[in-house]
């Protein structure tokens, strides 16, 4: 499955050099999969990888263990052009100073998934 972002919650076109951006997963509504998930940015109009101070091209479940859970045992990834702070990088996905796509990618997905009783989480902006 490939849940693709190009707006946000509101509706905006995806934008890094104007906007950040949140994802959050409630505690155990991770995206539910046999093998593994992955979410990749794409700069546009290009639809490629863009380069960042990370090399960091996506986020995935391999990652797990690096990723710092909120106090709730969720999990919020940060979406943004500009670092969040070296405390914070865990969870950043860097993104092009404008506009931008990401793609989820679900292997193997489980049941839920399929059968949609599990949505991929909103894209929000962050005011």
């Amino acid at each position: 499955m490939y849940p693709a972002y190009t707006v946000d919650s509101g509706g905006q076109a995806l934008d890094a050099a104007k906007n950040r951006y949140t994802m959050h997963f409630e505690p155990g509504h991770l995206p539910p999969v046999n093998a593994f998930w992955s979410l990749t940015m794409y700069e546009l109009p290009a639809s490629l990888l863009t380069a960042n101070p990370l090399n960091r091209y996506l986020l995935n479940s391999p990652m797990l263990p690096q990723f710092k859970r909120d106090a709730d045992g969720g999990l919020t990834l940060l979406i943004q052009n500009e670092s969040p702070g070296k405390d914070k990088e865990a969870n950043w996905l860097p993104a092009p100073k404008g506009p931008f796509f990401m793609a989820m990618r679900l292997y193997w997905p489980k049941e839920e998934a399929l059968e949609g009783r599990w949505t991929a989480p909103p894209l929000e902006q962050v005011k």
